[in-house]
Formats: C-alpha cells, sequence, structure tokens
C-alpha cells in the first residue's frame, strides 16, 4: 500500500498575458510527483492544483493560447503555495492581481514566482530586503536582484526563478522538499527531464551560449570544443583554429557570445562533466581527464565556483538512482 501523504492545494496564479509554461510547467510536475508518490500512474493526492486569476475564468496568455482559470482570485482564502507565473501581464501588472496576491500571500506556507512573476511579488511588497530571480534580460530592472548565475533561490519563504522552463526546475524543488530526493528524481525521470538542476547552475548553459555567434566559423568552432574538451583548447590554439590573432579572436569571440573564450570552455567542461557523472559510474579522476579539467581537485574546484556544488556531492544528490518503477511503465503521468 502507498504510503499516505498530506495533501498539499497548490495556487497557480495566472492574468492576461501570462506566459503559458509558466503556469502548465510547474503544474505539470506537482501532477506527476503527486502520482508518483501515490505509485499510481493514474491518481495522485500529493497535491490539489489551482488556477486562479483576477475575476476568474478565461484569460489570454501570451502569444495567444487561452486557459481558464477554475478560482477567481479575491476569492481564494489560503494555499500551501502559491505560484505566480510571468509574461508581459507581470511586468506590468494590474492593481486587481498585485491587491489578490498581496492579500493572499500571508496565508500560504510559501510563495513562489517563476520568470517575471517576481515583478508582481515586487509590486505587492513580497520582496522588501530579499533577493531574488527573474529572467536574465529583466535582472536590472528588478529590485534585490542577484547575479543571473543562478535558476531559482530561496529566501525566507519567497521563492523566485530564473525564466521559462527553469519554473519546472524550481517546481521540482519543492517537490524534493515536500516528498524527498526519490520522488522528486522519479519525477523529473518520467517527465524526461535531463536532470534535476541545482537552484546554483547559470541560466546560460555552453550550448545556449553556443548558438548566439553569427559567424559560421566562431560556431563550428565552439561545436569543436563542447565535442572535445580534452583538447588544447587555450587562445592562441583556438584562434589558430580561425586564423584569428589571439587579441582580435578574444574580441570577436566576446563580442558575438557575450562571454570570454576561457569561460566558454570552462562552462563546456563543466557541462561534459556532468553529463559524464550523470550517465557513467567513471571515478571523478577519470572525468576529469575525459573533460579535460585534468584532475579531481580541479574539477571540484571548478564545479564548486560554477554549480556551488562539489561533483562527488552532486553525484550523490542529483543523479538518479538506480530505482525499481513506481510506476506502470505502460502507462505515463
Amino acid at each position: 500500500m502507498a504510503k499516505r501523504v498530506e495533501r498539499r492545494r497548490i495556487v497557480f496564479v495566472g492574468f492576461e498575458k501570462a506566459t503559458a509554461l509558466d503556469l502548465v510547467g510547474p503544474l505539470q510536475v506537482f501532477d506527476a510527483a503527486a502520482r508518483v508518490a501515490a505509485g499510481s500512474p493514474t491518481e495522485g493526492h500529493a497535491y490539489e492544483c489551482h488556477v486562479a486569476a483576477p475575476r476568474g475564468g478565461a484569460f489570454r496568455c501570451e502569444g495567444g493560447p487561452t486557459m481558464v482559470a477554475d478560482r477567481d482570485l479575491s476569492r481564494v482564502r489560503r494555499a500551501d503555495t502559491l505560484m505566480v507565473a510571468g509574461g508581459l501581464g507581470a511586468r506590468r501588472p494590474e492593481p486587481a492581481l498585485i491587491e489578490g496576491v498581496r492579500r493572499l500571500a500571508p496565508r500560504c506556507r510559501r510563495v513562489a514566482s517563476v520568470c517575471t512573476g517576481a515583478f508582481v511579488l515586487a509590486a505587492a511588497g513580497l520582496l522588501e530586503g530579499r533577493e531574488a530571480l527573474t529572467h536574465w534580460a529583466f535582472m536590472d530592472a528588478l529590485p534585490g536582484a542577484v547575479e543571473a548565475d543562478q535558476l531559482y533561490r530561496e529566501d525566507r519563504g519567497v521563492w523566485t526563478s530564473a525564466g521559462v522552463s527553469a519554473g519546472m526546475d524550481l517546481a521540482l524543488a519543492l517537490v524534493e522538499r515536500d516528498l524527498g530526493r526519490a520522488v522528486a528524481l522519479e519525477t523529473a525521470r518520467w517527465l524526461v527531464l535531463y536532470v534535476h538542476r541545482p537552484g546554483h547552475q547559470a541560466q546560460f548553459s555552453a550550448q545556449l551560449a553556443g548558438q548566439l555567434a553569427e559567424r559560421d566559423a566562431l560556431r563550428a568552432l565552439q561545436s569543436f570544443i563542447l565535442e572535445h574538451p580534452d583538447e588544447d583548447l587555450r587562445v592562441p590554439a583556438l584562434a589558430a583554429r580561425v586564423a584569428l590573432s589571439p587579441r582580435q579572436f578574444q574580441r570577436v569571440f566576446r563580442e558575438e557570445t557575450g562571454t570570454t573564450p576561457a569561460r566558454f570552455v570552462e562552462a563546456s567542461r563543466v557541462e561534459v562533466a556532468r553529463r559524464l557523472l550523470d550517465v557513467s559510474g567513471l571515478d571523478l579522476d577519470s572525468v576529469a581527464t575525459a573533460a579535460g579539467l585534468g584532475t579531481a581537485r580541479n574539477l571540484r574546484r571548478v564545479f564548486v565556483k560554477r554549480l556551488g556544488i562539489g561533483p562527488q556531492a552532486y553525484r550523490q544528490r542529483f543523479v538518479a538512482p538506480a530505482l525499481s518503477p513506481t510506476l506502470d511503465p505502460r502507462s505515463s503521468p
């Protein structure tokens, strides 16, 4: 018999010109986690999810799709978790949205925002004296914003996250806090998420940065770096590959990618190391060698600097164990 867990009410706040994925992504995580926790592919009891909006009913999301709230935000009395979506409507929140969040927040165990939903929390006075996150493109406009090298963070019961898909990482972190690591990782597996990413992971990955270069030669070079992390990737060697002087190469690379060659190389090697830790049983020295980081000691130094956690702790905390499935593999949550 599946272990009974306390049912928690999660209220997602939508509004005109919200980002649909900010709502649907985290909602799907909580729904799947409830089913994993219950050991059932069709029904779970850990979470009860609702969508609330000012005045209730239908609201049109940014980009076109229409969603229907099953609750009027002004009539919701309490919730375990209040999660506010982002979108254009969050950057210019209407008074009813601000007041609804301000009124309900003290009645919740925790409050969270996805992407630019942090601007609604700020307008409601919930970020005063707190550090917060939002999409990297809007960090400068958010009071109390921290560096954009994190996916999500908590400050005294208020959780904020980076852009769009990071809302699912945040939801998985909340699931882990509620139901434990095994349920969170099993949920990530069933949703085919790459990994339950730690909150300290940067908003930019090396792969994303690799898409920013306009010159074909630089894009090809970035692919080479990602595919050959154990090669000589110092500036002179890289510059020679694209027929530029080292000084010109560094200038052009930074202009087109927004980062330096050295930082890109380091980020690429960390991502290679993370993949090896995820899918292989290699020891740390072997991982370090394959990723071009030399030694386990250097691997640990770079991991702590970039991810806020050592490689051994990362493997123990974030890599899914070989668990027997809790759901029927012929069904999907």
